[in-house]
């Protein structure tokens, strides 16, 4: 019969050599898969204004889910699901920005977010 370390050692021996195959698995499917680091983007398009010298206002014009690279390049002709309407006449004249962000989900590790500001907008002196 064998004694006890002799059978520790080749259990230990074979979940060793079980674990090491395992892991030259796990490397070697890794070469054969194509790297996609990102899982989707969420971008958002803000319009911006500036009522009163203390009060900000923003409106989300259109936001949206980018699953895939390949949907990264869009043109939209889209409208609002709620209309924008100026109570009092507040906004004529007034300047405004135009924000886009996004916010990068990776499949794995740290969400991150960007924005672009464009400015230099006016909403017309008179409405229709």
């Amino acid at each position: 019969m064998h004694s006890f370390g002799y059978r520790a050692n080749a259990l230990l021996t074979f979940a060793l050599t079980i674990l090491a195959l395992m892991c030259a698995m796990a490397s070697f499917s890794d070469n054969l898969n194509h790297p996609s680091p990102t899982a989707q983007v969420q971008v958002l398009n803000i319009n911006w204004f500036q009522k009163q010298p203390n009060a900000n206002d923003e409106i989300s014009l259109w936001d949206g889910i980018i699953p895939a690279k390949e949907n990264a390049k869009f043109w939209i002709h889209t409208s609002n699901k709620y209309r924008f309407i100026d109570q009092g006449s507040n906004l004529r004249g007034k300047g405004f920005n135009l924000t886009m962000h996004w916010h990068v989900m990776p499949k794995t590790g740290k969400m991150f977010a960007d924005k672009i500001v464009m400015s230099g907008y006016r909403l017309p002196d008179e409405y229709r």
